[in-house]
């Protein structure tokens, strides 16, 4: 039998909102083991100047915990 906790990030891109999902799972598999799945919660967008300056989203990573 197989157990998951799920943990939320925060990711940020000046690109696009996939390069900061990209960027999100990433570094969670840099720290975390087993990163299984990410679903996305929330998107959002810092604007300056009439322009989107930063693509950010909160996402929720499940990993599978170690036996």
């Amino acid at each position: 039998m197989s157990i998951a906790r799920v943990t939320e990030i925060s990711a940020a891109s000046d690109v696009s909102f996939e390069d900061a999902v990209k960027q999100g799972v990433k570094r969670a598999n840099e720290t975390l083991r087993n990163v299984v799945s990410a679903w996305i919660k929330e998107q959002s967008v810092d604007c300056g100047d009439g322009q989107i300056t930063r693509y950010r989203v909160n996402m929720m990573v499940t990993f599978v915990l170690d036996d």
